[in-house]
């Protein structure tokens, strides 16, 4: 085994601690490095930056190694013509649950993994009986440990996820891509499923998953990798034009919408993360209550639905974006909905975990979790509702308004508009700043770009990124805003569908042809499925930061460079005047 060096993240008196990655076997401590903040840009060995615990990562490998075992019989039961949508979903939802600041409650996990081992022994009877009664014969053909593994015993659990972590592949390369790959496949999942609890599925998206963690128990080339991650990237824009559809059939086309971030005299619900769903059901339970709905973080875009906006007591959105959580949800003094990630852990001096409540993927320890809705039917959120009744209203942290919507029907019906101000020269240059915020200090970059920015740029957003500079004054262009907010993470979609609209109607051979810039700033596993997603589209030129991902190996990088020129934040003042002339 080859020994890469890490840090360990000691807090004594600052002391660094070499280790490397044949240590970490041995001494069977965790290892993560999955998300942007990961230690010293290597990984996580003792505890998260996040502050997820060891036995939490530990579990997550384990749960993912056993959807790897899923894997090797869907991909089987595929050959059979055997399609399981309800285990796909599974999966699906299965590796939602590992994205950062999503879930960090060791029982829901144990709990998922012996759910897990269920659904791979039922998924294997079926491929077994097919197989049999296609060849006459039982299947006797090798399998990889993660199609065979089994135990009821959770004390075993841990025990195995030691040895089975990012890890166990030795090969750095390989390591790499298949982590890439994995990374990619949990923002994929995490788009299937808000859009299957509307009712929109696809089961070449559930097979794509199979087929690609299967890939993670075979001996492929590095051409046969990278080219699963650029399917990856094609999988990941199906799935979001997938929910794209599903919110606006569900809720309507979004509409330019002045978003209120006050507060009025009313006690308040806070709902924060991406479920429309569940927006959508809370809305209904607390109409006529007395009680207000703010929304939070990455659910600000819910304002600009056309289904929501009908409710009166909508009021608008309540701070910023995730990781200000600990003050903002402190006083914000009512109930606090996490549908889906970013929950972070409490600090000592917050006294908000008896009002902060769970539902779907996410979930806390000791944090009341919300069950799933019957069948048919919805959630039940009247707990949250009788508790903020009892609630002071928010305190007021900031007034104004920001404007929001400009989703691709609504930035395509002004296209004219927009066409004319780029060939009139009155707007210069796109500039791209999708993607996550993050509490790091290097990302004020993204705010001081925004400032600097040419009067004649417009920028195109989604993401919680956007906070870093949609409540600065960048004024307009004829009319058009500066900043043009498209929503959610996911929404990210409707960019590229406004770029290939402006491709069309300038009559442009390749999408880079666009005066259309790049500066992407990623967190967590939904910004690499988006990533992937423009360079399937064939998008070159990226800067992305505020770092590169501590998972890509240099060789990794190096590939990511000749094919797509991928390229690494520089200083706001340098990058902004290499994107004016286009590189």
């Amino acid at each position: 085994m080859s020994d890469t060096v890490f840090y360990n993240q000691t807090r004594n008196k600052g002391k660094k601690k070499i280790i490397t990655n044949s240590h970490i076997l041995k001494e069977k401590i965790m290892f993560c490095f999955q998300c942007q903040e990961t230690a010293k840009n290597t990984g996580c060995t003792v505890k998260g930056m996040c502050g997820k615990p060891e036995e939490t990562a530990n579990l997550q490998d384990l749960l993912i190694y056993v959807l790897r075992g899923i894997a090797v019989y869907g991909e089987k039961a595929k050959e059979l013509d055997i399609h399981d949508k309800k285990t796909g979903l599974f999966v699906a939802q299965a590796l939602f649950t590992t994205i950062t600041n999503a879930n960090w409650d060791n029982d829901r996990f144990v709990s998922i993994i012996k759910d897990a081992l269920k659904q791979r022994e039922a998924l294997k009877g079926k491929f077994l009986a097919a197989y049999k009664e296609k060849n006459g014969k039982d299947f006797d053909g090798k399998l990889h440990d993660s199609a065979t593994w089994s135990s009821d015993n959770a004390a075993k659990f841990n025990e195995k996820a030691k040895s089975v972590g990012v890890l166990s592949t030795e090969n750095e390369d390989v390591r790499s891509l298949r982590e890439f790959l994995i990374i990619g496949l949990k923002g994929v999942a995490a788009y299937a499923d808000h859009a299957a609890l509307l009712g929109f599925e696809k089961e070449d998206i559930y097979d794509f998953l199979m087929e690609s963690l299967a890939s993670t128990t075979k001996d492929l080339s590095v051409d046969d990798m990278v080219a699963l991650l650029i399917k990856t990237g094609e999988v990941a824009v199906n799935t979001m034009a997938l929910l794209d559809k599903a919110n606006t059939s569900a809720y309507g086309n979004p509409e330019i919408t002045e978003v209120n971030i006050g507060v009025g005299k009313n006690p308040g619900i806070l709902i924060s993360g991406h479920d429309l769903k569940d927006m959508e059901e809370l809305l209904k339970q607390t109409q006529g209550t007395g009680v207000d709905v703010y929304t939070h973080g990455e659910m600000l875009p819910a304002n600009s639905y056309p289904a929501f906006k009908k409710y009166d007591h909508c009021a608008g959105n309540y701070g910023g974006s995730w990781w200000h959580q600990n003050k903002e949800f402190e006083s914000f003094n009512g109930p606090i909905l996490m549908t889906t990630n970013c929950i972070i852990p409490m600090k000592k001096n917050n006294t908000y975990q008896s009002r902060i409540f769970t539902t779907g993927m996410t979930g806390y320890p000791d944090v009341k979790h919300i069950p799933d809705r019957p069948e048919g039917g919805s959630k039940d959120f009247s707990e949250i509702i009788k508790l903020a009744k009892k609630c002071n209203p928010p305190t007021e942290i900031e007034t104004g308004k920001i404007i929001g919507g400009f989703a691709h029907n609504q930035v395509i019906a002004l296209a004219d508009k927009v066409v004319d101000a780029v060939k009139s020269g009155a707007i210069k240059r796109f500039i791209v700043m999708a993607g996550c915020d993050g509490r790091q200090k290097p990302r004020s970059y993204y705010t001081e770009v925004a400032e600097k920015l040419p009067k004649d740029t417009v920028i195109l957003t989604a993401g919680c990124a956007k906070y870093r500079y949609n409540k600065l004054d960048l004024g307009d262009i004829g009319g058009i805003p500066r900043v043009l907010d498209a929503g959610q993470c996911n929404d990210s979609y409707s960019l590229a569908v406004i770029a290939l609209k402006l491709k069309e109607v300038f009559e442009l051979g390749d999408i880079n042809d666009l005066p259309i810039s790049y500066d992407i700033a990623w967190y967590e596993q939904k910004a690499v499925a988006v990533l992937l997603a423009l360079l399937f589209l064939g998008v070159k030129g990226i800067r992305l930061g505020p770092t590169l991902p501590g998972f890509i190996s240099p060789n990794v990088v190096k590939v990511l460079v000749e094919k797509f020129d991928i390229k690494p934040i520089d200083t706001a003042e340098a990058d902004i005047e290499a994107m004016m002339a286009g590189k």
